[in-house]
């Protein structure tokens, strides 16, 4: 039986799966689940992931969820999945653990908590949270900080050192990627002083072409979408600010 992955291509974690199989020439049955329809939260989804989050995979008999645990088992039950991605040597692979576990608490808990909201809440049905943004922005910044002066240092390009990307490397750049949906001045805030992180991703996206991108236009389209509608929330705001100040007639 092919195998099958739940997920929606808007969650970061989705992305680095479903990109993980097409690289790897992993036949698979892409089923999306709707986030913004809360699909994740049916009954039907949940006989699948308890959880109610996305991705899952069933393969076979074989139900699986959390993302780094589905990369883990993808890398090791299917025949082809080069060394470099998940190693077979045993400090290696403790080493992108540690990485791993220290994605959840730091860079994935900043990053999605600054998009949340600063974009994403009001398409959710959300209301935006400044609070937690600016907590969001904070670790996120610090995360992105850490990145470069410590997962980064070494001769190769990816992280630990190494010279070709494991699921660490495509986990973590698929988190920050959440950030093309940001505006200009935000994007370049917090990117910017990054440089070395910036060529990370570069260098992530080109060991995984043509797959990365096409995952990711998903989120170039939002992009778009979210750039033609700016300027007319903020003359609607204008407007709205303007007859607060005019004087009644009343």
């Amino acid at each position: 039986m092919k195998l099958k992955v739940y997920a929606d291509r808007m969650s970061q974690p989705s992305r680095a799966v479903i990109i993980f199989c097409k690289f790897n020439g992993i036949e698979f049955e892409e089923i999306k689940v709707d986030l913004a329809k809360r699909q994740q939260l049916s009954a039907e989804f949940k006989e699948i992931n308890p959880m109610g989050k996305v991705p899952a995979i069933v393969d076979g008999r074989f139900k699986l969820f959390e993302s780094h645990a589905i990369l883990i088992y993808l890398a090791c039950a299917f025949p082809g999945v080069a060394d470099h991605w998940y190693p077979a040597d045993l400090s290696r692979r403790a080493k992108i653990h540690s990485v791993l576990d220290w994605h959840h608490s730091n860079l994935r808990s900043g990053a999605a908590a600054f998009v949340l909201n600063t974009v994403l809440a009001p398409a959710l049905g959300l209301p935006l949270n400044p609070k937690a943004a600016a907590q969001g922005e904070k670790l996120l910044s610090s995360s992105l900080s850490r990145i470069e002066s410590f997962w980064l240092k070494g001769n190769g390009r990816f992280l630990l050192g190494g010279f070709q990307p494991s699921i660490a490397d495509l986990s973590m750049v698929c988190e920050i990627m959440q950030l093309e949906v940001l505006d200009e001045k935000d994007y370049s805030r917090i990117l910017g002083p990054h440089k070395r992180v910036q060529q990370w991703i570069e260098d992530t996206r080109n060991a995984t072409r043509p797959h990365f991108d096409e995952v990711h236009n998903i989120l170039y389209k939002l992009k778009t979408k979210l750039a033609l509608q700016r300027p007319v929330q903020a003359n609607s705001e204008m407007e709205s600010n303007t007859k607060k100040l005019l004087p009644s007639k009343m």
